[in-house]
């Protein structure tokens, strides 16, 4: 089961049964149980789930994988313009134009203060003992300003 399905499905579990609890509640409270206030509670903790399961499904969006890409770490992200993958040092040459397609594909936007972004794949060479020098793999831009142009010509 992918996650946007169990989702689809826990939410409907837990409307079901937070509405439940709304009756049973409303129950407990016209015939005076002593348990009710308890039920309250309960009640109340079921529509948190129901409305904080409803909320990422909403935010949830899946990573976008390609094909011939690496998973590679982020090893520098300033939250403006600037992001660092780290590659091993047996990276292939053929991996880099997928991999730096994947990256920018599922850089987040939120948060940043620059609406252009650039990324870059780097790896570390050694110099000598204890010392080495970044070299750059691959470099692309990704300007989110485009992507609010393709979506408000939708």
């Amino acid at each position: 089961m992918t996650l946007p399905e169990l989702l689809h499905t826990s939410l409907q579990w837990l409307g079901w049964s937070g509405l439940g609890m709304a009756c049973l509640t409303l129950i407990a409270f016209l015939a005076r149980w002593g348990f009710r206030y308890r039920l309250v509670g309960v009640t109340s903790f079921i529509i948190v789930l129901v409305l904080s399961v409803w909320s990422f499904g909403l935010s949830y969006k899946p990573t976008i994988q390609i094909e011939g890409a690496r998973r590679l770490p982020i090893v520098f992200d300033n939250g403006n313009g600037l992001v660092i993958a780290q590659a091993p040092d047996d990276f292939p040459d053929e991996a880099i134009e997928p991999t730096l397609q994947e990256l920018v594909l599922n850089l987040p936007s939120s948060g940043r203060s620059s609406s252009i972004v650039d990324v870059r794949i780097r790896s570390l060479v050694p110099i000598e003992e204890g010392l080495s020098q970044p070299v750059i793999l691959g470099e692309r831009t990704r300007d989110f300003r485009e992507d609010i142009e393709i979506l408000e010509k939708r």
